[in-house]
């Protein structure tokens, strides 16, 4: 892992920890679906909140690929490399 996707995934359990219900652990390989604890509309909310925060949009054949925390790490790496 990059230090960009270092960083970026630090964020991401950051504003993950203020979502996700108690005693749910967030790690790198959590499971977006089924893992956070999120219903489908909280979860679309998180990735439209993180879409803005990193002034990216991520295709949503791209978010149907991303599994876990890590996988979204790096898809924002990917796309924000291709916005500069």
């Amino acid at each position: 892992m990059t230090n960009d996707c270092g960083n970026i995934q630090a964020e991401i359990l950051e504003r993950l920890a203020g979502r996700v219900p108690a005693g749910v652990h967030v790690s790198a390989d959590t499971q977006i679906v089924g893992g956070l604890g999120l219903d489908s509309v909280a979860i679309l909310d998180f990735i439209m909140e993180i879409e803005d925060r990193f002034d990216i949009s991520i295709p949503l054949d791209r978010i149907a690929e991303v599994q876990t925390i890590g996988e979204l790490s790096r898809a924002i790496e990917v796309l924000s490399r291709g916005a500069r």
